[in-house]
C-alpha cells in the first residue's frame, strides 16, 4: 500500500495539472469504491475550482472552491494519471477528446485545460470522499492522526513523549498512525536499520539520545525516498506513468539474507513477522 513517500510524489505529481484549474467535467463509472462514493459526487466535482492540493499521512486532499476538500486515499492499486492536451495525436491514448477507458478506470476529471486527471483501481481498496474543509480533522480517516514526520510539529520531545511508557515494540508504535503520521511498513523496517534499532524493542524502552536517532532516521528516509519518487514493489506509479525508484537503495526491507549496509562483515538481514507483517532487520547492528 502507497505510504507517505508515494502519496507525496503523487501530489507534486499533480500540482501542474489540477492546481488553480476548474473541473470542467467529471466522470464517474461506479457508485462504490472501497465504500460508496459521496452521493451526486460527480456533479459536485464539476464547475469547482483546486484551490490546493495537500497531503495528511497517506491521504491526498485536494482543496476546492466552495468549502469541500476531496479526499483521496489509494488503497492498494490505486493509481492517478495525468493525460495532457498535446497526447491527442497519440493513436489509441484520446477517444473523442478524452481518454481512451481502460478496465478499472473508475473516476475521471478535465479540467478547463482540456487535461484529464483519470483515477485506476482494480482491487478497488481505494477511497474517495468530499467534505468540509474546515473540519477535515473530524473526517473518520483523518481523526486522532499524529504529527507529519516531515513537518515542524514533530521532533524527538514528541516523539518520545508519544512512546513514554508504552509496551509494545517499536516497530508496531510507529505503524500506529497516531503516533505518526503516514509511515508504513517499509519505510519503518528502513528508519530502525538507519537508527540502529530492533524492531521488537520495547518503545518506552528507548533512551532519549536513541529516540533523538530515530526521529532523525525517519526524516532522512522519507526525505530521500520521496526525491526517489517513492517505492515501486507492485502497482504503484507516479502521475506520469513512471516507477519510484526508492527500492533500489533499501537497506533491509526485502533483503533477507543479504549483508546489512553497516560496517560489521558478518552482519546478515534476518525477517521476522509482526503483526502479520515482515520486518527485517541487521542481526548484528540493531538492538
Amino acid at each position: 500500500m502507497p505510504e507517505l513517500p508515494e502519496v507525496e510524489t503523487v501530489r507534486r505529481g499533480l500540482e501542474p495539472a489540477l492546481a488553480g484549474r476548474v473541473l470542467s467535467e467529471a466522470v464517474q463509472r461506479r457508485a462504490e469504491l472501497r465504500w460508496p462514493l459521496p452521493e451526486r459526487f460527480a456533479e459536485r466535482l464539476t464547475g469547482r475550482k483546486v484551490s490546493a492540493l495537500r497531503r495528511r499521512s497517506k491521504y491526498l486532499l485536494i482543496d476546492l472552491d466552495g468549502g469541500e476538500t476531496w479526499i483521496v486515499h489509494l488503497g492498494m492499486s490505486g493509481r492517478l494519471s495525468i493525460h495532457w492536451p498535446d497526447q491527442t495525436e497519440t493513436p489509441g491514448v484520446f477517444t473523442h477528446g478524452g481518454p481512451a477507458t481502460e478496465a478499472h478506470d473508475h473516476v475521471s476529471v478535465r479540467t478547463d485545460t482540456g487535461t484529464w486527471v483519470v483515477y485506476n483501481d482494480a482491487r478497488r481498496f481505494g477511497a474517495m470522499d468530499l467534505w468540509p474543509t474546515d473540519r477535515l480533522a473530524e473526517h473518520k480517516l483523518l481523526a486522532g492522526i499524529g504529527p507529519e514526520p516531515l513537518g515542524n510539529a514533530f521532533s524527538g520531545e514528541v516523539l518520545a513523549a508519544a512512546l513514554a511508557g508504552r509496551m509494545t515494540p517499536i516497530k508496531a508504535a510507529l505503524l500506529d498512525q497516531k503516533t505518526v503520521a503516514g509511515l508504513g511498513n517499509i519505510y519503518v523496517c528502513e528508519a530502525l536499520n538507519r537508527a540502529r534499532i530492533h524492531p521488537r524493542r520495547m518503545a518506552g524502552s528507548l533512551s532519549r539520545d536513541r529516540i533523538e536517532r530515530l526521529t532523525l532516521a525517519i526524516r532522512e528516509t522519507l526525505t530521500e525516498a520521496i526525491a526517489a519518487g517513492g517505492s515501486s514493489l507492485r502497482d504503484y506509479r507516479q502521475a506520469d506513468g513512471e516507477l519510484g525508484y526508492f527500492q533500489h537503495a533499501f537497506r533491509v526491507y526485502g533483503r533477507e539474507g543479504e549483508p546489512c549496509p553497516c560496517s560489521d562483515t558478518k552482519a546478515r538481514i534476518l525477517r521476522i513477522v509482526q503483526s502479520g507483517r515482515s520486518s527485517f532487520y541487521c542481526s548484528r547492528c540493531q538492538r
